[in-house]
């Protein structure tokens, strides 16, 4: 009995502390003019209850305390705005007293000087240095053969086979991305049956372009580069075992393989029509020269965001066109009419590409539909008021969209899948349409996205059949994926 008392007096003691810790903690955000909210535990915040709840937990803080509310999440005290209005205004007026504001962590392993997190003149001239990498006439003249010479080889000879889709669609606009980059020959295999495979035709284009002693390094790219994707949504806490942890060790890796490239060509002299090529001229025509440092947090920062968004929205796109024969038909009615007005190896061209409407209300219904950003993050360089409350100078300010996505005024029936609503062009050029950013933040690289991912379907659904194997979990938060794979089985069309 006295047992039992002492360990419901600890109980009691342990609960008590955990109350006045909470309790404290609340007492030291509670400044006037601050919106209502929650901060949580110490430190952690209510990092936990973001990451694991998701949209659950943004929905039932909202119900509480409205749509502008406070939080401490991943490491930072944060205002949330769900109010689309609001929203607007924030992505418009970034020069008012907001800057980019993401994770510590974020800035830690993708770098201090990736596009994402600069702001002013040198936002400016790294934006500038991306798009004329990424041009109209950069994609029409350079890039969409290299995506269709590519997507061609990397897509045949799939039938008969059960596939991870998502591991797949991964690793092809990895690999894409990275022989876009170094201008290296990806060693294409007629059949790439599982990941070893894949494995193995990215090492080979890589020993081409890194010194024969880096060999050992080149083998733990792909692994550290995924560990790098993983810690960039963590806690900035630099413990052995972390995620963090993890993703910064990745991106030294990373750094020594990139400078060993970067080193190789500056001593060739060598000249080089590639994306890395162009970053690293030093000529009188190039009117946005960066640093190293700079080149090499470019270089991440494209091959993070094709890897994460383009692969994603790809892998998703192939779920819904499976659960949805009508508007898979209607697709491959579209790219079937492209291919009877070419020759069996004539090429996708830009008005190609220009004819896909079809195509390009699909990826916009997907990216909608499965939301794969959910936000973007700002944060205050000065005390400023928003929404009658004043948010203290260093504070985040989480511009949530997600929910923009599902609001039935804009997207009538916004759960259902349907493609034909954005085949009225007025959809895409309306306010709210944040699925790409919006203001001078606006993604550089939708236009490249679209064509990447609409070429890949195109080989796909005019080549291919599949159906589902096992019915795999979806997980839609804090990142779009399927935990255990998304296995289909393909057959020839």
């Amino acid at each position: 009995m006295g047992v039992l008392m002492v360990i419901v007096g600890m109980f009691v003691m342990v609960l008590c502390m955990c109350t006045a810790v909470l309790r404290w903690n609340e007492m030291r955000y509670r400044k006037k003019g601050l919106p209502p909210g929650t901060m949580g535990w110490p430190v952690f915040g209510e990092t936990t209850e973001f990451l694991k709840q998701g949209p659950n937990f943004m929905k039932n803080q909202r119900a509480r305390y409205g749509s502008f509310f406070k939080s401490h999440i991943l490491g930072c005290p944060t205002v949330v705005s769900m109010d689309p209005e609001l929203n607007r205004y924030i992505l418009m007026n970034e020069a008012k007293g907001l800057v980019p504001g993401y994770p510590q962590s974020m800035l830690d392993i993708l770098g201090k000087c990736n596009i994402a997190a600069v702001h002013g003149s040198t936002h400016k001239q790294m934006r500038g240095a991306l798009l004329a990498l990424i041009s109209p006439t950069m994609i029409r003249q350079q890039l969409l053969p290299k995506i269709d010479e590519f997507m061609r080889a990397f897509l045949s000879n799939w039938d008969n086979q059960v596939i991870n889709i998502q591991d797949r669609t991964k690793e092809v606009f990895f690999l894409y991305l990275y022989m876009l980059i170094s201008h290296s020959k990806l060693f294409m295999l007629s059949s790439v049956s599982n990941l070893l495979s894949l494995q193995m035709a990215f090492l080979s284009s890589l020993k081409q372009i890194a010194s024969a002693e880096s060999s050992s390094v080149a083998q733990q790219f792909m692994p550290e580069f995924f560990k790098l994707v993983l810690g960039t949504l963590s806690l900035p806490i630099d413990l052995p075992g972390t995620n963090y942890r993890r993703g910064f060790q990745a991106r030294q890796n990373i750094l020594k393989i990139l400078g060993q490239l970067i080193e190789k060509r500056r001593d060739s002299e060598e000249s080089h029509k590639d994306m890395l090529g162009y970053l690293m001229r030093n000529d009188d025509n190039n009117r946005h020269k960066l640093s190293d440092d700079e080149i090499i947090d470019q270089i991440i920062t494209i091959l993070y965001s094709g890897y994460e968004t383009v692969s994603t929205t790809s892998m998703m796109a192939v779920k819904y066109l499976h659960d949805h024969p009508t508007v898979l038909e209607e697709l491959r009615k579209e790219h079937r009419g492209i291919r009877e007005r070419k020759r069996a190896d004539e090429p996708i061209e830009c008005n190609d590409l220009k004819s896909m409407r079809f195509t390009r209300a699909v990826i916009f219904e997907t990216s909608r539909l499965a939301t794969i950003v959910n936000g973007v993050l700002r944060k205050t360089t000065q005390d400023m008021e928003l929404n009658g409350y004043v948010i203290p100078k260093g504070w985040r300010i989480y511009v949530y969209t997600r929910e923009i996505n599902y609001d039935p005024f804009l997207y009538p029936d916004p759960l259902a899948f349907n493609p034909w609503r954005w085949m009225d062009k007025g959809l895409e050029s309306q306010n709210y349409f944040l699925i790409f950013g919006g203001g001078t933040r606006q993604c550089p690289g939708k236009e490249l996205g679209i064509a990447e991912i609409s070429t890949f379907l195109h080989y796909f659904v005019t080549r291919y059949r599949w159906e589902e194997v096992g019915g795999e979990k979806l997980m839609k938060f804090p990142r779009v994926e399927a935990p255990n794979g998304l296995h289909i089985r393909v057959s020839s069309y």
